[in-house]
C-alpha cells in the first residue's frame, strides 16, 4: 500500500465533465484539448521551387523541336513531396516525383504555351512557379521553312524585309507602301497587311518580302490566309525570281500563288509570267472560294523539279502547267506578301473605303 500510495501521489489524475487534468511532480497543471497533440508540428512551406524545359528534337537549328510536339518538364523544390502540372489553364496533373511529360498536338505549327507547376509539403503548404515556351507541332513532315508568325510586333526581320513607296508598281496601284505597324504586324498568332485611307485620296499598305533572306528552288508552300472584302482591294501572295535585280522582269520569272480581283471577292486566281524568246508569256487560271473574307482557306502551290506547277485551295487542285528548260523556274524564288489599292486587278475603290486587312496564320514550305 506504501508503494502505491507514492505512486498516486507522484502521478495523480482526475478527470472532470470531459477534462482531463494532468498533474506532474504534483505541482504543475496543463490543460489539454481533446484530440490534440501536446506538441503541434509546424507548417512546412516548400522553396526555392525550379523548373527546368526539355523540347524534344531541340537544336540551334530547330529550337522549338522536332515537330512532335513533347516536351518533358522537370520541377524541384525543398520540402515538397509532390507536385502538380497544370498546362494551358487545363486541369492540374499531379507528379510525387515532380516529372512529367506532355504532348502539345491541340493545334499545329509553333504555338506559345503555359505551364505552371505547384510544389505540395507534407502540411500541404504550396508554392508555384509559371513559365511560358514556345513548341513546334506538326503533323506528318517538318517544314524546311516556315514562318508562323507567333511573335507579336514587326514581322520578323530574319525572314521578311519591304518594298517601300508609291509609284504604280507597274500595275496603275494607288497605295503607297509602308513598314510601318498601322500597316504591317503580327498580333495573336497572325501577320496582318492591312490597307488604309490616308482621308485625303490617298491610301498605305504593305509589301513584305524574303529576298535575300530566304529563297528556295522547288517544293511545296501552304499558305492559310483570310483576304479582305474590300472593292477594290488586291491582295496576293506571290513570288518573283531571285535574279530579279539583274535580269529584270519578266525574264525573272513569276509564281503567284494566290491573287484576288478587288471586284470579285468570290474567286482567285494562280498565274505564271515568263519571258519566251524575249517577249512577255503568262499562263493563269481561276477557281471559286467561299467566304475569302470571312473564313480562313490554305492556298497551295507544288513546284516540282522538270515537271509542273500547281496551286490547288483547301487541296482542290485547279491550275496546272507544264515546265521546260526553257522557262524560268529552275532557280531561286523569294516571296512578297502584299495587299495593293486598286490598279489593273483591284479596279475601282469603293468611295467610302476606310481600312481592310489580308491575315496570314502561316506559310510552310516543304521539300
Amino acid at each position: 500500500m506504501k508503494k502505491a500510495s507514492k505512486l498516486i501521489a507522484f502521478f495523480l489524475c482526475y478527470v472532470m465533465l470531459g477534462t482531463i487534468i494532468a498533474c506532474s511532480s504534483g505541482t504543475d497543471v496543463d490543460i489539454v484539448d481533446p484530440g490534440v497533440d501536446s506538441e503541434e508540428q509546424p507548417l512546412i512551406t516548400p522553396s526555392n521551387l525550379t523548373l527546368s524545359v526539355d523540347i524534344v528534337g531541340a537544336s540551334s537549328s530547330s529550337p522549338y523541336g522536332d515537330g512532335s510536339g513533347i516536351v518533358n518538364f522537370v520541377s524541384n523544390a525543398t520540402d515538397a513531396v509532390s507536385y502538380g502540372f497544370i498546362i494551358n489553364n487545363n486541369a492540374e496533373q499531379k507528379s510525387p516525383t515532380g516529372t512529367y511529360q506532355y504532348v502539345f498536338d491541340d493545334t499545329e505549327g509553333i504555338e506559345n504555351h503555359e505551364i505552371k507547376v505547384i510544389a505540395y509539403s507534407s502540411t500541404d503548404k504550396t508554392i508555384d512557379i509559371k513559365k511560358t515556351t514556345l513548341v513546334a507541332y506538326y503533323i506528318g513532315d517538318f517544314p524546311f521553312w516556315a514562318d508562323e508568325f507567333f511573335e507579336n510586333g514587326a514581322p520578323n526581320p530574319r525572314n521578311w524585309n519591304y518594298n517601300l513607296g508609291a509609284g504604280g508598281w507597274g500595275n496603275n496601284e494607288l497605295q503607297t507602301y509602308t513598314n510601318s505597324p498601322e500597316n504591317v504586324f503580327v498580333e495573336d498568332g497572325l501577320l496582318k497587311i492591312r490597307a488604309k485611307s490616308d482621308g485625303a485620296g490617298g491610301y498605305t499598305s504593305a509589301r513584305i518580302k524574303s529576298e535575300n533572306l530566304f529563297e528556295f528552288t522547288y517544293g511545296t508552300v501552304e499558305v492559310r490566309a483570310k483576304l479582305p472584302a474590300s472593292k477594290g482591294t488586291w491582295p496576293a501572295i506571290w513570288m518573283l525570281g531571285a535574279n530579279f535585280d539583274s535580269v529584270g522582269w519578266p525574264t525573272c520569272g513569276e509564281i503567284d500563288i494566290m491573287e484576288q480581283k478587288g471586284w470579285d471577292k468570290d474567286r482567285v486566281l494562280a498565274t505564271c509570267h515568263w519571258s519566251n524568246s524575249g517577249d512577255y508569256a503568262g499562263y493563269g487560271l481561276e477557281t471559286a472560294v467561299d467566304n475569302s473574307s470571312n473564313n480562313f482557306h490554305v492556298y497551295k502551290l507544288e513546284w516540282i523539279e522538270g515537271g509542273s506547277i500547281r496551286a490547288s485551295v483547301d487541296n482542290k487542285e485547279y491550275f496546272v502547267m507544264t515546265t521546260n528548260n526553257s522557262m524560268p523556274f529552275k532557280s531561286d524564288f523569294f516571296f512578297i506578301l502584299n495587299v495593293a489599292m486598286g490598279g489593273n486587278l483591284g479596279g475601282d475603290i469603293d468611295a467610302s473605303f476606310v481600312d481592310d486587312t489580308m491575315e496570314i496564320d502561316y506559310i510552310r514550305v516543304y521539300q
